[in-house]
């Protein structure tokens, strides 16, 4: 620990000491005329602060009521947008009304959904409105001490995932909108219920929903958008909500700033804190605290992306979900300073251009992200109850934001975030600043994610990078795992996080080497946990090489987490037509590998000899596995694969096909997946070397049979090998990596990577000779050895 840091814990260790011995020594509760010392002494809140002096609650509230109606609006929403905007998105979206008030009546009806799970109740005995410690699923309450002695992930007191979800109070959003959409009241009395049920549940630093300040965070932010969507002067409420909503955000706030995330989880946690206090420092002036709190979650922000973001605009955290929960928060922000003219507007601009790019790389044509790295579940924004992996909404925003389009095209939640009066530059209509961002093959290089992206709808990641920020908490130990979608429909994925403290054995299944679709080594995981959020190790991974261009991108990348041995994987993702995967074992003995692929649930699978076949609604795209014995495990007991996580929390059944195989090393095996019905793949067979002598130094080749042609793949130059020198059956080429394609007696195309020459010496003969090395060619050859029809 640096000096900083320790005196910063044991000024934070004496304070929450203090505090501990203060509540042991009266109980703590609300009151709510330390209200009156909390609000500014703005002249607007005079008849507010008279009336709180003399105890008149209903009156107060009253008066702040027309307080909030009156004041400009300094949040995403407010009492003034109401009818403009219910006006714009009944019109844009008219099945939005009808959508809101189905999931509001869940919440009337005392049902939620959170995570993973549907209809889950909170009623209990000493609760029957909502209990907000209890952990409904596996029937086990939070203990109701002080904030700092609760072990929220020990798992004798449920998943503190689920308590948190909903003490979030997240849900209020669906309450607001189907309140705005509709009319009813119904939904804004609930939420005044649940509020006039929480306060007494939850005394100040009493309690697990005190624990963490991240999640203290996202209850101000929920609460803001509470304040500025049901504040009505006309209502005539039977409860003072406003003072109490005010008295405990302030109280709340308090504690976030006290115990920033400095040196706990300094990653999204920080982030998220920083955050509220932003967003409620400035959209609140009402509170005196709040300038000091915006200017610090201000300036934090700032700070922090320096620290989390990497250059290529990825977040560290090397996880999808996570990103997205950066982006989002960053969205907020930027929306809110330019609400209230920050100076810091432009600094934040710039972030979310980072953040957002970074996201449209990650993100399928349809606006998915792909599965890598822990998923908890949660959002930033939930308006609308849109999938967490479903980004077409963060995107929009940033773009309209950001000049690229206007909200003419966005989805509804962009809407409510760009709701604000002076946000008229981006509302309907507006016309596009920029162009939209071009969707090609790109990478993450600071990330270590390199995607291939093709007209035809084909989306894969291949990662390579480091794992993890700091103890790498959220990461998974995956190196140079992959994901495919084809046109929006996941087809090798990540299987998910499971949980987090619940269940040892999943949280450690889900993270592990096996759970993911690269190669592991005598039954090793690349890194062993120590807990749910460490590792013990992390492997180094080398990229090789990353080629892209319209006709096909090439990934080659090692890693050194089976240490003495290397794995090794070259990807050609041929568009729209082959997908063809590497992985070769070196080091110093016999050894026993598996590659395993793990199919969405959405796909049936079939498996036949070294196929499989996997289809989903009238589509059928078929695995080839050469170098291995392929079995196909489906919720298997024995290996504890054949299962995922699509949500947090929601363990299914899937498929896992895993291709075995032993022996000598170097040891090659190799998977190819077939996107073109019409050139279907029959045979797929490594085509071994004339001279069993020189068979480990000797290039790896495969033959893949066809309908209409013969494809012949080789991984050329090998390490410590003389590039010249570099023969293959039927094939002389100083190239890293090459291929090509025979339609009868006819050589149809050629590609190659790293390479200047390329000659055919056995049955076929073309050839291609450079002027200089090229990093990346493909082309059509003539009859002789100089001759090129094209070059790209």
């Amino acid at each position: 620990m640096s000096r900083r840091e320790l005196e910063w814990r044991v000024r934070s260790g004496a304070r929450t000491a203090v505090h501990h011995l203060r509540s042991s020594a009266r109980q703590s509760r609300w009151r709510r005329a330390d209200l009156l010392a909390a609000l500014t002494d703005a002249p607007e809140l005079e008849d507010v602060r008279r009336l709180l002096a003399r105890h008149a609650w209903q009156d107060a509230h009253v008066a702040l009521s027309r307080y909030f109606c009156e004041q400009p609006q300094r949040f995403v929403i407010g009492p003034g947008s109401r009818e403009p905007l219910r006006d714009a998105i009944t019109r844009r979206f008219p099945e939005s009304t009808r959508h809101a008030v189905v999931r509001a009546d869940r919440i009337l009806a005392g049902e939620y959904d959170l995570l993973g799970y549907r209809g889950l109740r909170f009623a209990s005995a000493s609760a029957p409105f909502v209990d907000w410690h209890l952990d409904p699923v596996h029937g086990r309450r939070m203990p109701k001490r002080f904030w700092s002695t609760i072990a929220y992930l020990d798992p004798a007191f449920g998943d503190h995932k689920i308590v948190w979800e909903l003490n979030r109070h997240q849900h209020w959003m669906t309450l607001l909108r189907a309140h705005w959409l509709s009319g009813e009241a119904s939904y804004r009395e609930r939420f005044v219920e649940e509020l006039k049920s929480w306060m007494p549940a939850n005394p100040p630093l009493t309690g697990a929903n005190w624990s963490s300040m991240l999640e203290l965070g996202f209850r101000s932010i929920s609460w803001t958008w509470a304040l500025n969507g049901f504040a009505d002067s006309s209502s005539r409420d039977e409860s003072p909500w406003t003072i109490d909503l005010l008295l405990g955000l302030d109280r709340q706030l308090d504690h976030v700033e006290q115990n920033l995330s400095y040196y706990f989880s300094p990653n999204t946690h920080l982030l998220g804190e920083a955050l509220a206090l932003y967003v409620t420092g400035r959209a609140l002036p009402a509170l005196a605290a709040n300038a000091r709190r915006g200017e610090l979650g201000g300036r934090l922000l700032v700070a922090e992306a320096q620290r989390q973001i990497a250059p290529d605009g990825g977040h560290r955290e090397r996880s999808a979900h996570y990103h997205r929960y950066t982006l989002d928060f960053y969205l907020l922000a930027l929306v809110v300073a330019r609400i209230t003219s920050d100076p810091i507007e432009p600094d934040l601009s710039a972030v979310v251009r980072r953040l957002a790019d970074a996201a449209a790389v990650l993100a399928d044509d349809r606006g998915r992200f792909p599965h890598f790295g822990d998923d908890d579940g949660g959002s930033t924004l939930p308006i609308c109850g849109r999938a967490t992996d479903d980004v077409r909404d963060s995107l929009a925003i940033a773009d309209v934001l950001l000049g690229h389009q206007s909200i003419a095209d966005a989805p509804e939640e962009a809407c409510w975030v760009l709701a604000h009066p002076s946000l008229a530059s981006v509302s309907p209509g507006a016309p596009a600043a920029a162009p939209a961002r071009e969707r090609t093959s790109a990478s993450l290089p600071d990330m270590g994610y390199f995607v291939s992206r093709s007209r035809g709808g084909v989306h894969a990641l291949v990662h390579a990078g480091p794992r993890g920020y700091l103890n790498g908490g959220h990461a998974h130990a995956d190196a140079l795992s992959m994901t495919v979608a084809l046109r929006g429909t996941p087809l090798l994925i990540d299987p998910g996080t499971g949980c987090y403290t619940t269940d040892a054995d999943a949280r450690d299944r889900f993270r592990s080497t096996a759970y993911h679709n690269t190669a592991q080594l005598n039954g090793r995981s690349q890194s062993m946990p120590d807990g749910p959020f460490h590792w013990t190790s992390a492997p180094t991974t080398v990229l090789h090489a990353w080629r892209t261009s319209p006709d096909f991108d090439y990934f080659e990348a090692s890693h050194d987490g089976y240490h003495p041995f290397e794995h090794r994987r070259h990807v050609l993702f041929l568009h729209d037509d082959l997908i063809v995967v590497f992985d070769r074992i070196d080091g110093p003995a016999i050894a026993d590998a598996a590659t395993h692929w793990h199919i969405d649930p959405r796909w049936k699978v079939a498996v036949d000899g070294p196929c499989a076949r996997v289809s989903v609604a009238g589509e059928a795209v078929d695995f080839w596995f050469a170098g291995g014995e392929v079995e196909h495990l489906v919720a298997d007991p024995s290996t504890g694969l054949g299962f995922c996580s699509r949500e947090y929390g929601k363990i299914e059944p899937g498929s896992t096909l895993r291709a075995r195989a032993s022996g000598e090393i170097p040891m090659w095996m190799a998977m190819v997946i077939n996107l073109d019905a019409r050139n279907a793949v029959s045979a797929v067979e490594r085509v071994l070397s004339p001279n069993p002598s020189a068979a480990s130094a000797a290039p790896f080749e495969l033959e893949i049979a066809r309908r209409h042609s013969i494809d012949r793949v080789v991984v050329g130059q090998l390490q410590g090998q003389n590039p010249a020198a570099v023969q293959s059956n039927g094939i002389e080429t100083d190239a890293r990596f090459c291929f090509w394609r025979s339609e009868g007696p006819h050589v149809s195309a050629v590609g190659l990577v790293d390479g200047s020459f390329m000659r055919g010496t056995g049955g076929h003969r073309f050839g291609v000779a450079l002027r200089t090395a090229c990093a990346q060619f493909f082309g059509r050859p003539g009859t002789d050895s100089g001759s090129l029809e094209k070059v790209s």
